[in-house]
């Protein structure tokens, strides 16, 4: 009775801090009228074979994501003093820069955990702000460096991109990602539990889970903040494998202080104080003389 007592005490404690916070009002809150998204258009023929791999929707492109005058800042810390930028459909935009540039408050804008002060994020035209949560979470996913694995098994986390997904939908989703194997050779494979806080599993795994779990849902937006930084070398290079399939015909956003990540995209922007210094594709930026020339120059010495 001693023991059932303090279990029942303490989650009469947890309810309670559970139900302060469903009691919180959202910061940013549903709109009164949501607006529709336009349908996505269809993907290019050379890369819709990863998408359609994936058990949701064939062959549908990413999203135009446009920040038009955008001020943000935290209390009196101004970081973006009115950002214009757009991304088409389909391309992959890496972030770089010195801490505090912005990076990661341009990801959680777009990402709605912020509303802008002033100006708007638009996805096809449409505000954030006129969008309903179900589908700003649906078309736009954010991976952290500290990515989330639930108690349960592996399938379990997998299919949480996609709840209604078959178990030939997870392993496809695994297998596109280059998880399978790894997988394949766990206990219980796709059963096996993954622990407390995926405990069980490496740094790499969780990963390669989480790029697996969005690439089941198939979103039309994939921001991707410091998301390999945790991780070594040769689980780093198991993850870029990885990105190549997810990131594929999704509109992209990748902040990373490993530039070897920046190397997969297709544009990459220099921040400086919330505002672009530099715009150009990777390979032409570090040929010239500029800051990602020098910033490219100070992670390959890092290397050495």
């Amino acid at each position: 009775m001693t023991q059932f007592y303090n279990v029942f005490q303490s989650a009469a404690s947890g309810l309670e801090k559970i139900s302060g916070v469903l009691e919180q009002d959202a910061t940013v809150p549903e709109p009164p009228a949501p607006e529709p998204l336009p349908t996505r258009a269809a993907a290019r023929a050379p890369r819709a074979r990863s998408s359609a791999s994936s058990g949701r929707v064939p062959g549908l492109a990413g999203r135009r994501v446009r920040f038009e005058s955008v001020s943000f800042g935290y209390r009196d810390n101004l970081v973006l003093p009115g950002l214009d930028l757009e991304i088409p459909a389909g391309q992959t935009v890496a972030l770089v820069g010195e801490t505090g540039a912005g990076k990661t408050t341009i990801a959680r804008l777009l990402g709605r955990f912020y509303d802008p002060r002033s100006g708007r994020v638009t996805l096809d035209g449409v505000d954030l702000r006129q969008l309903p949560d179900s589908v700003l979470r649906s078309e736009i996913i954010v991976i952290t460096q500290e990515n989330f694995l639930f108690e349960g098994s592996v399938a379990d986390n997998i299919r949480l991109g996609r709840p209604d997904a078959s178990a030939a939908d997870v392993e496809t989703a695994a297998r596109m990602i280059g998880a399978h194997e790894f997988i394949a050779a766990l206990p219980e494979d796709y059963d096996t539990p993954v622990g407390k806080r995926g405990g069980r599993l490496s740094a790499g795994q969780r990963q390669l889970i989480s790029f697996a779990r969005a690439f089941l849902a198939a979103p039309a937006v994939l921001v991707l903040d410091e998301a390999t930084s945790l991780l070594d070398i040769p689980s780093e290079r198991l993850v870029q494998g990885a990105l190549r399939t997810v990131l594929a015909d999704r509109t992209a956003v990748i902040i990373a202080h490993r530039l070897s990540t920046v190397a997969i995209a297709d544009r990459v922007l220099v921040l400086d104080r919330g505002r672009i210094t530099e715009d150009g594709p990777p390979g032409e930026l570090m040929a010239g003389d500029g800051e990602y020339a020098a910033l490219h120059s100070s992670w390959a010495a890092s290397l050495a």
